[in-house]
């Protein structure tokens, strides 16, 4: 393959832009419906909200809060808000980041730092169920750290008394996921924060996914057990502002129950020309735009809003699940009650049911143990229930009756 070379002279615009829209002609129609991972969709005027607020800060640098303290006001009230949502006491703060994987990297940074600081520099160790994100195993590996997984329990989320089998004097930080990624469930984080209390460890909520969504749906009514702040164990959560809070990316949130627990996470350096520089997280230069989109849209929507848009999500997520269990087959790994929807089947080959689904056009993310498909729904999913319910009872029949064999090598992968 040829390398490509920067052009010797500038190329307008005007011929630009259908080249890059050229090469979108390949990608999934998000737009459409047709993609239920990746992009969280609240519809036409929140993305506006977003663009526009992005484009007016596009050039700020969240490094320099002295430069722009414009940043750091919208920032402040990001994290206030997510902080009131997610339970948190007072004293309690946080930050933004990049994403969830650098809102787990500073929290087990963090928890990793904490422990050292009280000479307990043998807790190198994370214990999690086998059904947490993979980020966790990221940052270990960035940190020199180890992760212990377990397997989880018949229903799908953390198998408590396993992990506290797993547990000694090695575990410096325990997990749960409100929900999981993989099988859209919430852990017993009650359960887990009783661990962390009887231990004396460090417990983690990872919700990157539900952060921004379980608050309204309880609002609305569901049912949710005990995830955030509100329990004494949890001392630090990541919730993403980019997923269910609508906001451009990439943003998210890391909370930390206490500012003695959140010290831990700056980075200070003096030993140069230029004198101190002090970073909260990972990141030196920090996008402004990402900043000022999340406030933007938080503050366009409002309570009101991101309920209507849980409920939304809410009634899709049971439109989906009701008209898979009409086409038949299907067995839904565990309780739902948020935007995610996992299932497999015990009579068909599921991953020729993904293979045949993307052919027609809709892509969502696989499970592989056990085999199966995961829904992430947006708002706009509403409109396409019937579409897609319709392209999956075609493909059903075809995997049913052999026309369609998955691909040798094929399989669930998130990337």
């Amino acid at each position: 393959m040829t390398r490509p070379a920067l052009p010797q002279h500038g190329v307008s615009w005007g011929r630009l832009k259908p080249r890059m829209e050229s090469f979108a002609e390949g990608d999934f129609d998000w737009r459409a419906g047709r993609l239920a991972l990746y992009v969280f969709d609240a519809g036409d005027e929140v993305r506006a909200v977003a663009k526009d607020a992005y484009a007016m800060f596009m050039t700020e640098n969240g490094l320099g809060p002295a430069a722009f303290p414009s940043l750091r006001r919208m920032e402040d009230d990001v994290v206030g808000f997510g902080l009131s949502l997610l339970g948190a006491p007072e004293g309690a703060c946080g930050d933004m980041t990049s994403g969830g994987t650098e809102s787990i990297l500073m929290a087990v940074k963090t928890c990793r730092d904490y422990w050292r600081a009280k000479d307990e520099a043998k807790r190198t160790e994370i214990v999690v169920p086998q059904s947490v994100h993979p980020a966790f195993n990221k940052a270990a590996e960035y940190l020199g750290l180890t992760v212990k997984r377990v397997p989880v329990a018949g229903d799908f989320t953390a198998d408590v008394n396993a992990m506290a089998a797993a547990v000694d004097e090695h575990t410096m930080m325990v997990v749960a996921s409100a929900p999981c990624f993989p099988y859209g469930v919430i852990d017993d984080i009650e359960g887990l924060s009783q661990l962390a209390i009887d231990r004396d460890i460090w417990l983690h909520v990872d919700a990157c996914v539900g952060g921004y969504f379980a608050p309204f749906a309880r609002m609305n009514g569901v049912n949710l057990s005990p995830f955030d702040f509100a329990l004494p164990g949890v001392r630090s959560m990541s919730a993403d502002l980019h997923k269910y809070g609508y906001a451009a990316k990439g943003a998210s949130t890391v909370f930390y129950r206490s500012a003695a627990l959140r010290k831990y996470q700056i980075f200070r350096f003096g030993d140069w020309p230029t004198g101190d520089m002090v970073t909260p997280t990972l990141a030196g230069t920090r996008p402004g735009g990402a900043i000022a989109a999340a406030w933007a849209v938080m503050n366009y929507l409002g309570c009101d809003g991101y309920r209507d848009k849980a409920r939304i999500v809410v009634e899709t997520r049971e439109k989906y699940q009701r008209g898979l269990e009409a086409i038949g087959g299907f067995q839904f790994f565990g309780q739902h009650q948020l935007g995610l929807l996992a299932f497999g089947s015990d009579e068909f080959d599921m991953h020729a049911v993904s293979e045949g689904m993307r052919d027609r056009g809709w892509m969502s993310a696989g499970v592989r143990e056990p085999k199966g498909m995961h829904l992430m729904l947006s708002p706009g999913h509403a409109d396409v229930v019937e579409d897609y319910l319709a392209a999956m009872a075609e493909t059903v029949i075809e995997v049913r009756a052999g026309e369609r064999v998955a691909v040798a090598g094929g399989g669930a992968r998130y990337s």
